[in-house]
């Protein structure tokens, strides 16, 4: 499945690579503003705080449609901009929960953690490495967030978070190997100034990640009495390769050898 997952995810942006590339726009827009604004106010503690929490809120509002489209694309499909402004129309529960969660996951990072390891003794280390534990396990869970509620639409956003988690503490060794690929994923984009693939492209590789483990527990629910470790992914995932097409690196790029 991890295999699948990687060539899925590469062949998923490429197919929708200049889409990809507008919506990283929009992120990279939005972060510009977002520092200048900063930078304009930094002399003032008060603003600068305002102005985090409504930069966090514009980009998680921002991150809902970007992931609506992203979702999409995991789908075969091709969104447009009604797509965009619908993701973020019907999932602004959603948005709003995830705006809390990512200050939620900066004030641990930036203010809590480094509190407690202030105190330069062991219960403060205790204290500091449990709460560092806690927030990458909020961070993984936000990984599937957006995926999970695009896929069932009436979840409420508590109950999509905590699916969120129960998909993370049930994957424990994929959901490393995805933050894994999604640290790759950031690097990369970096040399590509984050054009391509991502803010996106990260996105993209969550939705693809949740869908592929959706077939699991859609599976299981017929039926119940297999056990967890004999999943016959490729039975599973038989229409998504038949979708996907034999396609390779090489081929893409000399389609004439292939």
């Amino acid at each position: 499945m991890v295999g699948f997952f990687i060539k899925k995810a590469f062949f998923d942006g490429w197919d929708n690579l200049i889409s990809m590339v507008v919506h990283n726009l929009g992120y990279l827009l939005l972060l510009f503003a977002f520092f200048g604004v900063l930078s304009l106010v930094s002399t003032s503690a008060l603003l600068f705080f305002i102005v985090i929490i409504l930069g966090t809120g514009a980009l998680a509002f921002y991150t809902a449609g970007a992931s609506s489209a992203s979702w999409a694309y995991a789908r075969y499909q091709r969104p447009g901009w009604s797509d965009f402004k619908r993701g973020i129309r019907i999932s602004w529960r959603h948005a709003l929960l995830f705006w809390f969660l990512l200050l939620l996951v900066l004030t641990l990072v930036f203010l809590v953690i480094p509190f407690y390891l202030s105190f330069e003794n062991i219960v403060g280390i205790i204290l500091g490495v449990i709460i560092f534990w806690v927030t990458l396990l909020l961070i993984f869970a936000l990984m599937y967030f957006f995926p999970l509620f695009f896929a069932m639409q009436g979840d409420r956003p508590m109950k999509t978070l905590k699916k969120s988690f129960l998909l993370v503490l049930d994957n424990p060794f994929f959901t490393l190997f995805l933050a894994v690929y999604q640290v790759i994923n950031t690097l990369f984009s970096l040399l590509l100034a984050f054009l391509a693939p991502g803010f996106t492209g990260i996105s993209l590789a969550g939705s693809v990640a949740t869908k592929l483990l959706l077939f699991k527990y859609d599976y299981l629910e017929e039926h119940p009495e297999t056990g967890r470790k004999a999943i016959p992914w490729d039975d599973l995932l038989y229409e998504e390769r038949e979708a996907v097409g034999p396609r390779s690196l090489k081929g893409m790029i000399f389609p004439w050898k292939d």
